[in-house]
C-alpha cells in the first residue's frame, strides 16, 4: 500500500484562512505523484506541491490527516451543490 500524504491549500499569511483547495501526495515504487483536487472533485496532476516547496506557489500548504482531507472534500462537494 502507498503512503499519501494530504495538504490544504490556504491563501498566503495575512489573509483569509480558508481552505482553498486540497492536495495530495502519493509515494508510489516509480516516486511521488502529487496531484489536487479539481473543481470537478476528481484528482488531476498538479505542480502545487513542489512549486511550494521551492517557494514560488503564493500560498501556503498545511499537511493534514486523511480524514481531515475526506471532510473537507465533503465541504468542496456541498458548497459545489450549492452552486448549483
Amino acid at each position: 500500500m502507498s503512503e499519501v500524504q494530504y495538504y490544504v491549500l490556504v491563501p498566503s499569511l495575512g489573509s483569509s484562512r480558508a481552505a482553498s483547495g486540497l492536495a495530495r501526495r502519493t509515494y508510489a515504487e516509480a516516486g511521488p505523484i502529487d496531484e489536487s483536487l479539481s473543481p470537478d472533485l476528481s484528482w488531476r496532476p498538479d505542480s502545487a506541491i513542489v512549486e511550494w516547496e521551492y517557494g514560488d506557489l503564493g500560498a501556503e500548504l498545511v499537511k493534514i490527516g486523511e480524514q481531515e482531507a475526506e471532510t473537507l472534500t465533503e465541504a468542496f462537494r456541498a458548497r459545489r451543490e450549492r452552486r448549483r
